[in-house]
């Protein structure tokens, strides 16, 4: 900043300086001031002896006031660019001028705001606090450990509804699920467990029927005999544990089908 403003006096002092040619016309008009003051004493001089002369005088005379006239509109010229140039000098000293003014505004400016910058109190940013151990985020349930508080709630709790709803909550998040159709089996003994043995047996049959070469199906075909049993209905209940025993003679159900078919 303080740079700009040198080379800024500089160009302001460098304005008002005379240029070239204003020396040279002003050397011109000192030359022409000089000529004219001796055409005028010659004019003089000729006219007082003009009467010695006669007609050679009046001529040197005529020609005399022929050079003072051409001298003086040299001059009035002369004199005229003078005024033009100092007019233009003074315009362009104006015109820095202003730009100095402006330049020293801004720079107080600036000034004014380092210095307040410099003057205020450093404030030193807080220490940071220490951070404070985030809550744990409770472990999202494994498909697993859904199926397995859902099976604890039907054998170990009787807790046959809540149970049953944690199942159809595990086959609506998990259908591709490995124990998908297991979920399916305990669905329909915690039916059975309620002693909803209608419903018990849509559900097993449910599963004989879509996934019968799966290992509950054995297991879904003995609960639906029993449950056709609890409703008093024993032909169905003996015709379904021949039909296990038939399909499924390798199953760990059969001996159970066989216990009930000698009673």
């Amino acid at each position: 900043m303080r740079l700009l403003l040198t080379l800024l006096g500089l160009l302001l002092l460098v304005g008002c300086m005379p240029t070239e040619s204003q020396l040279r016309m002003e050397k011109n008009l000192e030359v022409m001031k000089r000529r004219l003051n001796q055409l005028e004493v010659q004019k003089a001089d000729a006219a007082g002896s003009r009467f010695a002369d006669g007609d050679a005088l009046q001529r040197q005379v005529a020609e005399l006031q022929a050079g003072l006239d051409n001298l003086r509109v040299e001059f009035q010229s002369v004199n005229g660019r003078l005024d033009d140039l100092g007019r233009d000098n003074q315009q362009l000293s104006d015109e820095l001028q202003l730009v100095k003014d402006d330049m020293g505004l801004q720079f107080n400016s600036l000034a004014t705001r380092v210095d307040a910058l410099e003057q205020r109190p450093v404030v030193q940013a807080p220490a940071p606090r220490p951070e404070t151990p985030a809550a744990a985020k409770p472990t999202q349930e494994t498909a697993e450990q859904l199926y397995q508080r859902a099976l604890d709630k039907i054998r170990k709790d009787n807790a046959y509804v809540e149970g049953q709803k944690l199942l159809e909550t595990f086959i609506k998040k998990y259908p591709q699920h490995d124990l998908y159709v297991n979920a399916l089996y305990w669905i329909g003994d915690a039916l059975y467990g309620e002693k909803k043995y209608e419903l018990a047996i849509l559900q097993f049959q449910d599963v004989i029927s879509k996934y019968s070469k799966h290992p509950k199906a054995a297991a879904a075909m003995l609960k639906q005999a029993l449950a056709f049993n609890a409703l008093g209905d024993r032909k169905n209940a003996r015709t379904t544990m021949q039909k296990l025993i038939d399909e499924y003679p390798d199953s760990p159900q059969v001996e159970s089908a066989k216990r009930f078919l000698q009673r």
